[in-house]
C-alpha cells in the first residue's frame, strides 16, 4: 500500500470526482495504466475520511492484487456483502475491475441491494463499451484521466515557478527546485518533452535509464494485459500477433500528428518490408489493421482525432490523425531524437486541450488546415502550433488558415518562440510554455 501522506494531489480530477460524491451514478475513472487512477481513488478515500466517514464504511479492492485474482462475480458479491455495515452508507472502491467477468451484474446488484456510493477504475475503454454500458446506461459517469500536464509535472518533480527580475528591470518566470537551484522554464519544459508525464517518473527522478525501465514496464503491461490477453469478446477480432502489433505501434509513434489511414499503415509496413518475415506474404487486411488500431485506442495508448470542415460545419470522414498519450512513451519507443519536435509539441497541446475540457478536432478551411478546433459549451478556440514564429514565412503559413475564418471566436498561435508581435490581425501569438502554465 502507498503511504497516503505521500500522495501528490491531482486536483483537476479529485475535484471532478468529489463533485459526484453521493450521487446515483457509478463513478468510472478511465485512462492508460499507471497514469494515476489508483492514487486518485486513494485520494478520494483520504477525502472521505477527512470529512468524517468511518473506516468501516469504506471497502477497497484492487483486482490486480493476488488476493482477488481468482474471484468470480459471485465471490465478489459475497466479499462485499460480508463487509457492509447495516444502516450505514458504504463507499466501494474497485480498482482494475475489468479483470472480473460479469462485473457489471455484480455492481448493479450493489446499487440495488445496498446503500452505497461506487467508484471504479479501468485501463480499457471496453469497460464502458456497448455491451456494458447497456447495464449502466445513464448510471455511470466517466472521469478520463491523463498523464501529468506540464504544470503537474513541475509540482510532482518539486519545481516551483517564481517571477524573477532581469538585469534590465523586466520580470520573467523561472523554476526553482527544492534546494533553491534555479532553472530556465525552457530547460524544465525540455525535460518534460523528454521524460513525459507518467507520475511514476517522479519516484525514480529525472534519470534516463530508470525512466526507460519504468516506461518499458508500462508499455509491456499495456500490450500484454490490455491488448494481447484481453478476453475473447463478442464480435471482437483477437489480437494475436505481437510482431504486427509492435510494428503498428511504432508506425503510429513515428507519425503522430500526420494524416494517416488504415490502408496507408498496411501499405507502408509492406513497402518497408516490415511485414515480410518469412511467414507473411502480402498486406494484412484493412480489417486486421483496424482491429489492432482499435485495441490501441481502447487501451488509451493512442487517441484519434477527426477532421471538421469549419465552413461546411460538419465532420469529415477523410483521414484523421493519432496522438500518443504520453510523449515519454514515444521517446521510449523511437529513441531520443530531435527530429519532428513540431509534432511532439502539437501532441502536448492536444492533450492539454482535452484536460481543459474541450472537444477537439482538426479544422479544415478550404484547402488549409487549422491544427485544432477546440469546443466546449459555448466557447470555441482555434489553435495553431509551431516551434517558432520568428520567420516571416512561418508566420504567413501559420496565420493564413486562421485568417480565413470569419467568426469572432479566439484564434491563437502557440510556439516556443512567439516572435516580437503579441498579435497579428487579432490572432494572438502566445508563448507555449506560459500557456501550458
Amino acid at each position: 500500500m502507498i503511504d497516503t501522506h505521500e500522495l501528490k494531489k491531482r486536483d483537476l480530477y479529485l475535484k471532478k470526482i468529489i463533485a459526484f460524491r453521493d450521487t446515483e451514478p457509478v463513478k468510472v475513472v478511465t485512462g492508460i495504466r499507471r497514469c494515476g487512477k489508483s492514487s486518485l481513488l486513494k485520494l478520494m478515500v483520504q477525502h472521505l475520511k477527512e470529512t468524517g466517514v468511518a473506516d468501516e464504511q469504506i471497502i477497497e479492492m484492487n483486482f490486480e492484487s493476488h488476493e482477488f485474482k481468482k474471484m468470480s462475480a459471485d465471490d465478489f458479491y459475497e466479499y462485499v456483502k460480508a463487509r457492509v455495515v447495516p444502516g450505514k452508507r458504504m463507499y466501494l472502491f474497485f480498482d482494475e475491475l475489468q479483470r472480473i467477468e460479469k462485473w457489471e451484474d455484480t455492481v448493479n446488484s450493489f446499487r440495488v441491494d445496498f446503500n452505497c456510493d461506487i467508484y471504479i477504475t479501468g485501463s480499457n475503454a471496453y469497460l464502458l463499451s456497448s455491451e456494458y454500458s447497456t447495464y449502466l446506461s445513464g448510471r455511470c459517469v466517466e472521469i478520463r484521466m491523463l498523464p501529468l500536464s506540464f504544470s503537474e509535472f513541475l509540482y510532482f518533480h518539486d519545481f516551483e515557478v517564481k517571477e524573477t527580475k532581469s538585469a534590465l528591470g523586466g520580470t520573467r518566470l523561472q523554476a526553482f527546485d527544492r534546494s533553491g537551484e534555479r532553472y530556465e522554464l525552457r530547460e524544465v519544459f525540455d525535460a518534460y518533452m523528454r521524460f513525459g508525464g507518467m507520475p511514476g517518473i517522479a519516484d525514480v527522478g529525472l534519470d534516463q535509464e530508470k525512466a526507460l525501465v519504468l516506461l518499458d514496464g508500462i508499455y509491456s503491461t499495456v500490450i500484454v494485459r490490455d491488448i494481447l490477453e484481453r478476453e475473447k469478446r463478442r464480435g471482437q477480432r483477437q489480437i494475436t500477433d505481437p510482431v504486427l502489433l509492435r510494428k503498428i505501434i511504432l508506425f503510429l509513434a513515428d507519425n503522430i500528428g500526420s494524416s494517416v489511414s488504415v490502408s496507408s499503415i498496411g501499405n507502408t509496413l509492406v513497402n518497408e518490408g516490415l511485414l515480410e518475415d518469412g511467414k507473411r506474404k502480402g498486406t494484412p487486411s484493412a480489417h486486421t489493421v483496424q482491429a489492432y488500431v482499435n485495441a490501441l485506442l481502447e487501451s488509451y495508448f493512442y487517441y484519434d482525432i477527426k477532421r471538421f470542415d469549419i465552413k461546411g460545419k460538419e465532420y469529415l470522414r477523410t483521414l484523421g490523425k493519432y496522438y500518443i498519450v504520453d510523449i515519454g512513451l514515444r521517446n521510449y519507443l523511437l529513441g531520443l531524437r530531435n527530429r519532428d519536435s513540431g509534432h511532439a509539441i502539437e501532441n502536448v497541446v492536444y492533450f492539454e486541450l482535452l484536460r481543459r475540457g474541450y472537444d477537439v478536432a482538426i479544422g479544415k478551411v478550404d484547402n488549409a488546415e487549422v491544427d485544432f478546433v477546440a469546443v466546449k459549451a459555448d466557447d470555441k478556440l482555434y489553435v495553431q502550433v509551431t516551434e517558432s514564429m520568428a520567420s516571416e514565412d512561418v508566420r504567413r503559413r501559420e496565420l493564413a488558415p486562421l485568417q480565413k475564418i470569419n467568426d469572432n471566436y479566439e484564434k491563437i498561435v502557440l510556439s516556443l518562440d512567439p516572435g516580437l508581435d503579441a498579435s497579428y490581425d487579432g490572432i494572438k501569438s502566445l508563448n507555449l510554455i506560459n500557456w501550458l502554465l
